[in-house]
């Protein structure tokens, strides 16, 4: 429309302009012509009137390479009118795909997303929403197919498609693929907070504690975690680490990774008893002996003490004479009675060993004391108090049962 606008003030203005030339030639005697002869062909006209059709032609024939102009560029336009058109069609199923998702339509969702992706700015987007709907409606098949094509778009070494990829198989209980696609994430950007932070979820979903320990550092230096929440990782870690080890019995195994627990993690509660155990359950309790002693005395601690009384010393002598010397401290404390009735029994001292048991009765009476003093009664041959012993342990198990289902159930 302005084209038209502009072509007509254009002719208006050429008009004017051969008519005020016109009204100017008037005032002379000789206005001028213009005679051009072709072969036997001649045209004569005036000067104004040539300047006038000359303006018209130039006009005409303006006009009629712009219009050739128009038609070359119109299927251009056309085509790129159309993608234009596909463009924002594939805009508005992303935005329907993603509330469709939002709402739990997967299918609905997952049909739109793929029939536009290929229009669209964005196709990743269509394609990684459109295999978390597949997966929410049980379509592993296709979840994969969507993923495959993202990678397409994206490359090997893009991070939004590999987190996709190992959040959908780690929701999946598919922790082998899981742990691929996390791993060669982690060699392509060692740092990222979000790989990291799932590499420790599928890590503590599959029980590789040896992998959560080397991760440790990682998830430390990128702040991943809060520093109490690492302290408490490397705990449960090397926790894990030792009780598999003691489950392995191979106390070369378990002396070296306790060389390698960081010394702050020692000192957490709980860990130096783990360690102990494991030595004992690997028949190398000998060789922690007097390293419980020593934790004892440095730190009162009555889990411990009870694996002291565990450990097959090689002088059992020694040992009982070793915890004696606790009673001047504790020696009223029933757990250290037992287990020097226990031990006492280890020397055949059986009236000591009796006189301790009864003394730790006294103060809190425990299952495991009757046991032991029954044991010690019926090596001394009286069978009925030992079987008096026995009962009266009978009934506390059982009334310690009945309390503990109480609980749970109150």
């Amino acid at each position: 429309m302005k084209k038209i606008i502009y072509f007509s003030v254009a002719l208006c203005i050429a008009i004017a302009g051969a008519y005020f030339i016109q009204s100017w030639l008037e005032t002379y005697d000789n206005p001028g012509y213009v005679l051009i002869g072709l072969g036997h062909w001649s045209l004569e006209t005036s000067f104004v009137i040539f300047l006038f059709s000359l303006a018209i032609g130039f006009l005409l024939l303006y006009a009629f390479f712009r219009l050739l102009g128009v038609l070359f560029r119109m299927p251009s336009k056309l085509k790129n009118k159309g993608k234009t058109i596909k463009f924002n069609r594939s805009q508005e199923a992303l935005i329907s795909g993603l509330v469709d998702s939002a709402e739990g339509n997967w299918e609905k969702a997952e049909k739109v997303l793929i029939k536009h992706a290929s229009n669209s700015g964005a196709p990743l987007l269509h394609y990684l929403t459109a295999a978390r709907a597949a997966q929410s409606r049980g379509a592993i098949e296709k979840r994969d197919e969507y993923l495959r094509k993202a990678t397409e778009q994206s490359g090997e070494t893009d991070v939004a498609v590999g987190l996709t990829q190992a959040e959908l198989h780690l929701s999946s209980n598919q922790f082998d693929q899981a742990l691929e696609a996390l791993t060669k994430l982690q060699s392509i950007d060692s740092s990222h907070a979000s790989v990291l932070k799932m590499l420790h979820q599928t890590y503590e979903r599959i029980g590789d504690w040896e992998g959560m320990r080397k991760l440790i550092p990682s998830l430390n230096k990128n702040k991943v975690l809060l520093e109490a929440e690492v302290k408490l990782l490397e705990s449960e870690t090397f926790s894990r680490l030792l009780k598999q080890a003691a489950e392995e019995k191979d106390a070369g195994k378990i002396q070296a990774l306790w060389a390698d627990i960081p010394s702050h993690i020692k000192s957490v509660p709980g860990i130096s008893a783990i360690y102990f155990a494991a030595m004992i359950e690997a028949k190398a309790g000998t060789k922690v002996e007097e390293e419980i002693a020593n934790s004892l005395i440095k730190n009162w601690d009555e889990t411990i003490l009870v694996l002291y009384g565990n450990v097959e010393a090689e002088d059992t002598l020694k040992q009982l004479q070793t915890a004696e010397q606790w009673l001047a401290v504790h020696s009223s404390n029933a757990v250290l009675l037992r287990i020097l009735g226990k031990i006492s029994i280890k020397c055949q001292q059986m009236e000591k060993a009796e006189q301790y048991l009864v003394k730790s009765i006294g103060f809190e009476p425990t299952v495991a004391a009757y046991q032991l003093l029954g044991d010690v009664l019926v090596e001394k041959g009286d069978t009925l108090k030992a079987s008096e012993c026995y009962k009266k342990g009978l009934e506390l198990a059982s009334s310690e049962v009945v309390s503990h289902v109480e609980v749970i159930t109150g």
